[in-house]
C-alpha cells in the first residue's frame, strides 16, 4: 500500500481514483462557497459565487454519470489538496478586515480552487481518451469548459475592479 487507499495497477485504477478525488473536492467546493458569498462585499462577486455555487452542484451530477458509465459507483476519497487550499483561503479570509482586500483576495482563493480544478479535469479527460473512453470525456469535457469561463470571469473582476480597490485601501 502506497499512499492511495488501495494500490494502483492501471491507468484505470489511477481514472477511478482521481474521479473520486475530484468528487470530494466538489462536495467540499459546495460546502466552501457558501462562506464565500457571505463573505464577498462586491455584488457581482457574490453573484459569480453564487452561480458557481449552481455549476458545482451540477459538476457533481455529471461525475456521478461519469461513474456510473464507467460502472463505478460514486465514491469520494479525501483529497488533501483541497481540504489545503480551502483552509488557506479561510485564514486569510479571516484575517482580512478591509472589505476591498478580502474581495480581492476572495477572488485569488477562488482561483486556486478553479487551477486545482482545472488541471484535474484536463488530466481525467485525457486518461478517458486513452482508455478509450472518449463517452466520458465528452461529459468531463462540459466541466472543464465551465471551470476556464469561472477562471476568465474571475481574471476579469479582478484586473478590471478589485485588484484596484484593494490598492487604494488604507492600511489599518
Amino acid at each position: 500500500m502506497g499512499l492511495f487507499t488501495k494500490d494502483i495497477a492501471t491507468l484505470d485504477d489511477l481514472f477511478v481514483h482521481t474521479l473520486q478525488d475530484i468528487y470530494y473536492a466538489e462536495h467540499q467546493i459546495t460546502k466552501a462557497l457558501p462562506k464565500m458569498i457571505d463573505k464577498a462585499t462586491d455584488p457581482s462577486l457574490k453573484q459569480g459565487f453564487e452561480t458557481h455555487l449552481r455549476e458545482t452542484e451540477g459538476q457533481i451530477a455529471r461525475l456521478e454519470r461519469v461513474f456510473e458509465m464507467h460502472g463505478q459507483t460514486p465514491k469520494a476519497v479525501t483529497c488533501p489538496a483541497i481540504d489545503g487550499i480551502i483552509k488557506e483561503a479561510n485564514e486569510v479570509a479571516g484575517e482580512i478586515s478591509d472589505k476591498a482586500v478580502l474581495d480581492a483576495a476572495l477572488i485569488a482563493a477562488a482561483q486556486a480552487v478553479e487551477h486545482y480544478e482545472i488541471t484535474r479535469y484536463g488530466t481525467l479527460i485525457a486518461w478517458a481518451r486513452e482508455l478509450g473512453r472518449d463517452d466520458c470525456a465528452a461529459v468531463l469535457e462540459e466541466t472543464l469548459a465551465e471551470e476556464k469561463a469561472t477562471d476568465d470571469k474571475l481574471t476579469q473582476m479582478a484586473e478590471t475592479k478589485a485588484n484596484t480597490r484593494a490598492k487604494t485601501a488604507e492600511p489599518a
